[in-house]
């Protein structure tokens, strides 16, 4: 092999490893809980206060709304529902009851597809049609907005910032999406193991899992007799 060859094959190598390395970077980036690009991200609040923000993902969706509205109420909770537009558009009576019992609601997109490489034509109609969803059911407040799956590369960032609109993740965590069955014993004893004050908890109570509609009613009565406050996202982070 001329050393021109060796060369220019160890430049490639060279080259290959960079975009490799940006690769793992990019998409480390794209999956962080704490860090975006740009524009405004809060996974939890930084406080001593035994306060905590439950917030539900996905829907609405009939029956698994009430459920977890009713459980909310007998215990005098407040919390932020991040929502799907298309789901609102089927279910504006869920949508509605939501608002009227006083939680927040911030926008989860239209589709709940993974924002990805999606052009800023796709991401604006994602989120503008879904924030038109959310007024229409009579919601006044401000509207954050949690990006699905967590994804949130490349163009999303840079359009919330535009916006003005904070992405909210999330520090807790409980439920295992990879096929392994939880109770809703486990689900509380992993908030019980990972809270934290200030902590942002994520619960996916919609489409028929009533295991996590069973285990929020465990986790609030749990983290009361500890002493925590619940609040809605916008009270944790004023």
């Amino acid at each position: 092999m001329s050393r021109r060859v060796r060369l220019i094959s160890g430049w490639v190598a060279i080259a290959l490893g960079v975009a490799l390395l940006l690769g793992v970077g990019v998409y480390k980036l794209s999956n962080s809980r704490r860090i975006q690009v740009v524009g405004e991200l809060i996974q939890r609040v930084a406080t001593t206060d035994k306060v905590v923000a439950l917030t539900f993902d996905d829907g609405p969706t009939p029956g698994d709304t009430e459920a977890v509205l009713q459980t909310l109420a007998e215990r005098k909770v407040m919390a932020t529902f991040f929502l799907c537009g298309a789901s609102m558009h089927d279910h504006p009576a869920q949508t509605k009851e939501i608002v009227a019992a006083g939680h927040q609601v911030g926008n989860h997109s239209w589709s709940h597809r993974r924002m990805w490489f999606m052009t800023p034509t796709e991401v604006r109609r994602e989120l503008d049609d879904t924030d038109e969803m959310i007024r229409d059911s009579g919601y006044q407040g401000r509207i954050d907005f949690r990006p699905p799956y967590g994804k949130k590369l490349l163009v999303l960032p840079w359009i919330l910032r535009e916006r003005g609109t904070r992405t909210i993740t999330w520090d807790v965590s409980p439920e295992d999406f990879s096929g392994v069955e939880q109770t809703p014993e486990q689900l509380r004893d992993i908030v019980l193991d990972t809270v934290r004050p200030g902590s942002i908890i994520l619960l996916h109570p919609m489409n028929g899992r009533t295991r996590t509609q069973e285990a929020t009613a465990l986790i609030i009565d749990s983290l009361t007799q500890e002493g925590y406050r619940f609040v809605t996202v916008a009270e944790l982070t004023n």
